[in-house]
């Protein structure tokens, strides 16, 4: 089942699967999210819950017990239900059960709210704590935008500028978690111009982030902002050759290829207290030729 959203600016469309953004479509139906051709990649929007990225053997660690945990955790592949739907917002729930506490050994309620607003997307996340102990928990956005846009500018023009320098090193997936050698960044002052060789290593991971917002697309051809306020980690991924370019907002990342502790003391996670709630937001704004 699917649920759709829409303005005259903007049209979108969220599965129960995995409450995941299918489709985004401006107001003469252009698509300008991935399709998901398997031949690349699947995926479209996927939400990453309780982790991002990999753990050591797939397995977190709790009060001395480990738990079997896959990559990106299981909201991505879980069920959610419908709680409300409007006809320019929607929200999505899934709550702990005992297939959920066998692999991650904490009660939760994750609610999941799009709302569009003109050309803004807007997802928030709210994950709540009704458990008698700290839960460690991180989250993360997964959007994959088209490859170029579809507003006739070539791929090679595309890049991504961000709100602020980024000269911090970067990092890179190794065997799913994340190396501790560092690399030179990508980004020439704000602006990374897109190029397939530069994910020849796997992902983009910026874990000494100074942005909060960054803008995709090209000069003359329309562009993207996408904003993520509370969201202090950044991945930039595609498959070289692919027709998307994934722009990921974190509170976490994967393990360190050297991290061997508790979950609770894992780079990037945050402990929700008991009874307490904590949101992870992001928004995508359209902007293209044309648009008064």
């Amino acid at each position: 089942m699917t649920v759709s959203i829409s303005t005259p600016q903007l049209h979108a469309e969220i599965s129960e699967l995995g409450a995941e953004l299918v489709r985004l479509q401006d107001e003469q139906g252009r698509n300008l999210l991935w399709d998901g051709n398997p031949s690349f990649w699947t995926g479209r929007s996927p939400l990453l819950f309780p982790i991002v990225g990999g753990v050591r053997n797939d397995r977190i660690r709790v009060n001395g017990t480990e738990y079997m945990l896959p990559r990106h955790g299981f909201a991505r592949t879980s069920r959610f239900t419908l709680v409300a739907s409007e006809p320019s917002a929607c929200r999505f729930r899934l709550v702990s059960d005992g297939a959920t506490l066998e692999r991650y050994p904490f009660p939760f309620r994750l609610d999941v709210s799009y709302a569009l607003e003109g050309a803004t997307l807007t997802i928030t996340a709210s994950v709540a704590n009704p458990g008698s102990s700290a839960m460690p928990v991180s989250f993360g956005f997964h959007p994959a935008f088209r490859w170029p846009l579809p507003y006739g500018a070539p791929r090679d023009t595309h890049e991504i500028v961000f709100e602020r320098p980024e000269a911090a090193p970067i990092r890179r997936p190794v065997n799913g978690l994340i190396s501790r050698v560092e690399e030179p960044t990508p980004v020439q002052g704000r602006k990374l111009t897109l190029r397939d060789s530069l994910f020849e290593k796997d992902a983009l991971v910026f874990d000494r982030l100074d942005s909060r917002s960054v803008v995709y697309g090209a000069s003359g051809g329309g562009s993207i902002r996408v904003d993520f306020p509370g969201m202090p980690h950044l991945g930039i991924w595609t498959k070289p050759g692919a027709g998307f370019i994934c722009i990921e907002p974190w509170q976490g990342h994967a393990d360190p290829e050297d991290f061997d502790d508790e979950m609770s003391a894992k780079p990037g996670i945050v402990l929700i207290a008991p009874n307490e709630t904590r949101s992870f937001a992001m928004s995508m704004s359209l902007d293209h030729p044309g648009r008064a």
